[in-house]
């Protein structure tokens, strides 16, 4: 009797079945997911097992992650473009800063947002004076995005204009200029700011401005102060709302009163990127 009922009861096991987990899910429900993930988050998780590596590498998920005219980007910058490359290859090689414009300017993809940055260089402005040694000089720097700025001695007339012509993606975006009051230094290995040749700028404030090919302009007026630390001043916004075609955009900054002289300046670069940007020395 107690055999048989003893039959009629399964045997305990040991080691109770796993539950599935997370790393169990089929690739296809893992491509859902990560479509939902910026960039980052997406390489993290591909880094969990194979179902997830492969599904990182979904050209669904990328090309989601790119800008919409990513395409008209890769004629922009390159002659020669490997077209079996796959979207998480293409995205990958935006984010890296490429150089555009004989060196002068640097484009890129924002790698958490996918959202292009464009920088251009002292050396892609047009500055009045820059060639005469008595007001300029070429400083180099490892401050710099492009490793040297424009160092201003003294002058009268102060202008710097600059242009740029890219096929910017639909969206908003903000234009500033990256300077510095004072030139910087390391002495015993302490970065230290010589304000020598620092004059003229609480005299009167610099007029910034912008326009674009598409009639949107904006001005703005400042003083320059706090030797020592490198600044982005604000120029402007301005919204593409065709990412077809390329737009002009066209900026400057000035202080051109000849009653008075101004210097001990460093003119680094003009960064144009999006408008939701706005702690810039968090993000560049």
């Amino acid at each position: 009797m107690g055999v048989s009922f003893s039959l009629l009861i399964p045997p305990i096991s040991a080691t109770p079945p796993p539950c599935p987990g997370i790393v169990d899910l089929p690739e296809n429900c893992v491509a859902s997911v990560m479509t939902y993930l910026d960039p980052p988050e997406i390489c993290k998780l591909s880094m969990l097992n194979r179902n997830f590596r492969i599904a990182g590498y979904a050209d669904c998920i990328w090309e989601s992650k790119l800008p919409t005219n990513y395409e008209l980007i890769i004629e922009r910058l390159f002659e020669n473009f490997d077209e079996n490359l796959c979207k998480r290859d293409v995205f990958a090689l935006l984010c890296r800063p490429i150089l555009l414009d004989d060196g002068s300017k640097k484009v890129w993809l924002d790698k958490r947002t996918g959202r292009v940055c464009l920088s251009i260089s002292s050396k892609g402005l047009a500055i009045t004076g820059v060639d005469d040694r008595r007001y300029w000089s070429r400083i180099e720097t490892a401050e710099s995005r492009f490793k040297s700025v424009a160092y201003l001695q003294q002058i009268w007339w102060f202008e710097v204009d600059g242009e740029v012509d890219f096929p910017f993606p639909v969206g908003s975006y903000s234009v500033f200029f990256r300077l510095q009051v004072g030139r910087s230094s390391k002495r015993f290995g302490r970065r230290i700011c010589n304000c020598e040749h620092v004059h003229g700028w609480d005299k009167n404030p610099v007029r910034f401005q912008l326009s674009t090919s598409d009639g949107q302009q904006a001005t703005k007026q400042c003083y320059l102060k706090e030797p020592g630390k490198w600044m982005y001043h604000h120029v402007g916004d301005f919204v593409s709302s065709g990412s077809e075609v390329s737009m002009k955009v066209i900026f400057s900054m000035a202080q051109i009163d000849c009653t008075h002289t101004k210097g001990g300046l460093c003119v680094d670069s003009v960064l144009i990127c999006p408008r939701e940007f706005m702690q810039m020395s968090k993000r560049f």
